[in-house]
């Protein structure tokens, strides 16, 4: 028999909320993760013989750790070698098999006999025991994702099936009470199903200046299903053989009471803006009665902080729920006094302030005890957003706690194979917060990431932007149909799933329907109603994209009903910095800029691990191989070209890899120190500016801050540096050094200072003034065009901005030079530093270390890059207070840098210092 729960089918498709993921009382949630999994070309047995707790077979299945995708899975036994690296993607079968016939990739199935591998449904098969205490208790399935469908089985019996497990982003919870031998063994089995339609993917980028790459194939066609898109592949990402079926994400057995606490919203409020100091909140959930008596109990609230000292409070009310059927409660700070919160902590994106979190805690009980008990997460702040016309253009501003922020950030993209432990979501989130990145976008032919990722971002203060799964490359906009996905009751349920499993993360800014193109008008109102009925807490803009115009009578934004007031396209390519001041000037779709970047590779550190056959390859132009063309399809010749021939122009040719790489990274410097510098001077009048991308699916070399491998490159510091709260600059539209307050305080009297100095270190210029700024907002201090326009060589522009006591807290520095050429950097003449270590602070989980590094020399110390080393290999991630800087002449500066005690290990750890011009220095650290 086919069953899921009536009472959940009646709460419309399969939704729960996240419940806490450990032993409360006599609640349990157990993640299940050891399984076998085996192909159904060579399982014939049906789902009641495999979830037999008995069930034997002769063939061999092999072991997975869930969560895990198929091909996942096989490369973790060995099947298939690792996609990530090299061209072994060329040694998979593809889902497509027109794709395999091209490329005679039938050849390498695993399956004897069988050209495609990934045609039929895969066997997921694990057993577990429950305890004979827990017998006429209530048992729950969860399965937080799938890919594509799913049909379950438990000890012989079919709890649901295919038509009812359906896209990626839906989560389920199959009440399997019936099912259960308490006291015994039982037997878990999924049938996995691919995708509905895998999609047929563009020519595979083998050479090093291929053609640019079509996203989403030639016709788009993976858009028939709601999937990760890009799993087809994109302009960044090769397809993904499987197209990412499987489990990819937990399964837990959930152990509770009679009654169940299910999709629990925490709304808050600030009725007094701009006071802050009450804080009204309002919690709404539903009970659900899974037994035939009714229930008559007690739900016990309680709220405490998370991350600050302070008292808990609690509340306890009677609630009675009715047999086989579930109950509304609500509850507002009108009723109840301890949902008003006075002088709360607020929830601050990254920049703003702190990201103060507290955790509630929802309890049910009655007469056999705790029924069940749940947990999460959440921050007192509110959002808003408006929009306002500038020159034609409509802009989009976000507000949090009744204050207006400037987004700066960008896209994040999933990983190739969808592997990221909870581990790698910290560690990157952490980059990101290091990075002064405030806004962290999901982009829409991605994936709504599990709830490791909100949780981080919720820790580091990290505004999330949420794409839908629609994009402009499946959906129409560009190629692709309307009509995509087919099956609109499918993502309309994937999209009310995750409403429900996100609404309540502070750190969720905006829902948008998806990227550069629009949902059919049926699905579009479906986003857009869910979002305002199941949410109701945030705007819901049409599109990340200024590309797709709204159908005439379509509803736009939520709340003001207008267009989404932002834009992508670009550009993509390396630009001169001043293309970005004269775009940012200009206005029109730079109001608010929520794409764009270059190509940017990472530091001769990693560039072996992304090339594994990193040899110079003398019948190309450029210092690259074939492989670059997998690792960095999205260039293209034109992007490449460009970006080459304006390294060899500025900085001449290189004379090795490594003196290629470290030319990258001056490129890398200067783009991205162009785009965030360019919008920051408009600061009051953009809402942001955003990047196409911050990270990689697969070792990469183009567009991200940090590669696969977790290292930042020169162009992740150029942004730290240009987001930081005060920031000190060179304009590069009027040459005039200016001030930025991106924080809502004011500055107090600060010094600006300016040097300017020769290509050999002698000082030519030198101009102070003070400057303060009473809150968000710039000020133009010293204008240097006059100075600079009758320099005739290469000369560097070093800036400082001091505080009150003379302290440093802003530091900046520019080359320049007529006609952009910088080859006399380099001959710069050699000098040294010294490193000291200031002081160590050892945590639980990380551990952070200050070093003073000093140029005692007559000479500037140029593109200075600390590393923290362990074993002679760097350690991943870092997290260094900054990088790649330049020290004047009898300059120091003290940097700081923390790393997880886990990549540390046991051996002593060091800073290695280096730079352009800078003999290297290792600093101890015990």
């Amino acid at each position: 028999m086919k069953r899921i729960s009536p009472i959940l089918l009646a709460l419309f498709c399969l939704l729960i909320t996240s419940h806490v993921y450990a032993q409360k009382g006599n609640i349990k949630q157990v993640k299940l993760t050891e399984f076998d999994l085996q192909s159904s070309y060579l399982i014939n047995d049906e789902g009641a013989d495999i979830s037999s707790p008995n069930y034997h077979s002769n063939v061999y299945w092999f072991p997975v750790k869930v969560p895990s995708t198929v091909l996942t899975g096989l490369v973790a036994n060995k099947i298939y070698p690792s996609p990530y690296l090299g061209l072994n993607n060329m040694l998979i079968p593809d889902a497509s098999d027109k794709f395999n016939k091209e490329y005679n990739l039938e050849q390498y199935s695993f399956i004897p006999n069988v050209s495609n591998p990934w045609k039929k449904p895969y066997w997921y098969r694990t057993t577990f025991k429950v305890a004979a205490a827990d017998k006429g208790r209530i048992f729950q399935l969860i399965f937080k994702g799938i890919n594509y469908r799913a049909a379950v089985w438990v000890n012989g019996k079919q709890i649901a099936d295919s038509t009812q497990m359906a896209g990626m982003f839906a989560e389920y919870s199959l009440d399997i009470s019936r099912e259960v031998v308490a006291g015994g063994n039982n037997a878990l089995a999924v049938k996995i199903y691919p995708l509905d339609e895998p999609g047929y993917p563009d020519k595979e980028q083998l050479e090093a200046m291929g053609p640019f790459y079509s996203n989403g194939g030639p016709t788009g066609d993976i858009g028939k299903n709601v999937t990760m898109l890009c799993s087809v592949g994109w302009d960044w990402i090769p397809p993904v053989r499987d197209r990412n079926m499987g489990i990819w994400q937990p399964v837990y057995l959930r152990t509770t009471g009679a009654v169940t606490i299910d999709h629990p919203q925490l709304k808050t409020a600030l009725p007094n803006l701009p006071d802050t100091s009450i804080a009204k909140l309002s919690l709404g959930l539903t009970l659900t009665n899974h037994s035939s008596a009714t229930n008559n109990g007690r739900l016990t609230i309680t709220i405490k902080p998370e991350n600050f000292t302070g008292l808990p409070v609690q509340f306890t009310k009677p609630v009675s729920v009715n047999s086989n059927t579930f109950k509304q409660v609500e509850f507002t700070s009108a009723d109840v006094d301890a949902l008003i919160i006075h002088q709360p902590h607020l929830w601050w994106p990254n920049g703003y302030g702190r990201a103060n979190l507290y955790r509630i805690n929802l309890k049910y009980a009655d007469k056999s005890g705790i029924a069940d008990d749940t947990t999460f997460v959440f921050g007192v702040r509110t959002v808003n957003s408006t929009s306002t016309d500038v020159n034609g253009f409509n802009r989009r501003d976000f507000y949090v706690n009744g204050k207006r922020v400037h987004l700066v950030g960008g896209a994040w993209v999933p990983d190739m194979m969808v592997n990221r432990d909870s581990a790698r979501y910290d560690y990157e989130m952490h980059l990101c917060k290091n990075a002064n990145v405030n806004l962290v976008r999901i982009w829409g032919g991605g994936v709504t990431p599990p709830d490791q990722f909100w949780n981080d971002a919720d820790k580091y203060g990290l505004m999330v932007w949420s794409d839908f799964w629609i994009t402009g490359d499946t959906q129409g906009e560009f190629k692709g149909s309307p009509n995509w996905p087919l099956e609109g009751n499918v993502f309309i349920k994937n999209v009310m799933s995750t409403i429900y499993r996100v609404r309540n993360h502070p750190s969720l800014l905006v829902w948008t329907g998806g990227n550069e193109g629009h949902a059919r008008k049926e699905l579009y109102d479906a986003m857009r109603n869910n979002v305002i009925a199941l949410d109701g807490t945030r705007p819901f803009i049409p599109c990340s994209s200024g590309f797709a115009k709204l159908p005439a009578g379509w509803e736009g934004s939520y709340p003001d009903n207008r267009s989404s007031g932002v834009y992508s396209g670009g550009p993509y390519g390396w630009c001169d910095p001043k293309v970005y001041y004269k775009l940012a000037d200009a206005g029109k779709d730079w109001v608010f800029k929520d794409e764009t970047g270059l190509p940017s590779q990472p530091p001769y550190t990693t560039l072996p691990r992304v090339i594994t056959n990193l040899v110079w390859d003398t019948k190309l132009p450029f210092p690259l191989n074939n492989s670059w063309g997998y690792h960095d399809a999205c260039t293209g010749a034109a992007q490449y070209d460009s970006l080459y021939t304006n390294m060899v122009k500025r900085y001449g040719p290189a004379n090795s890899m490594e003196n290629f790489s470290d030319k990258m990274q001056l490129m890398n410097y200067n783009g991205y120190q162009g785009i965030f510098e360019a919008d920051g001077h408009k600061l009051n009048q953009t809402g942001g500016v955003m990047l196409w991308k911050l990270n990689s699916a697969l070792p990469s070399v183009v567009w991200q801050i940090y590669d696969w491998f977790l290292e930042p490159n020169a162009g992740y510091y150029a942004m730290q540096n240009a987001c930081e709260p005060l920031h000190i600059q060179f304009n590069q539209d009027d040459s005039a050094v200016m001030v930025i307050n991106r924080t809502f305080k004011a500055t107090g009297k600060l010094t600006a200072q300016a040097d300017v100095y020769s290509s050999n270190s002698k000082l030519i210029y030198q101009h102070a003034a003070e400057v303060s700024i009473t809150g968000t907002g710039t000020q133009v201090v010293v204008p240097l065009k006059a100075v600079l326009g009758n320099i005739k060589e290469m000369c560097f522009v070093v800036l400082r901005l001091k505080d009150a006591t003379g302290k440093t807290i802003s530091r900046n520095t520019y080359w320049t030079a007529p006609g952009n050429n910088y080859r006399s950097l380099n001959d710069l003449t050699a000098t040294s530093v010294v490193g000291k270590l200031l002081k160590i602070e050892k945590g639980l989980s990380e551990n952070k270390y200050s070093v003073q590094i000093i140029n005692n020399s007559s000479k500037l110390a140029f593109f200075v890059r600390p590393q923290l080393m362990v074993g002679g290999d760097e350690v991943m991630p870092s997290y260094w207070s900054a990088s790649y800087f330049t020290l004047a002449p009898g300059e120091s500066t003290i940097v700081s840098v923390s790393a997880p005690t886990a990549r540390l290990g046991s051996q002593k750890p060091s800073v290695l210092i280096s730079g352009l011009n800078v003999n290297k220095e290792v600093v101890a650290l015990p």
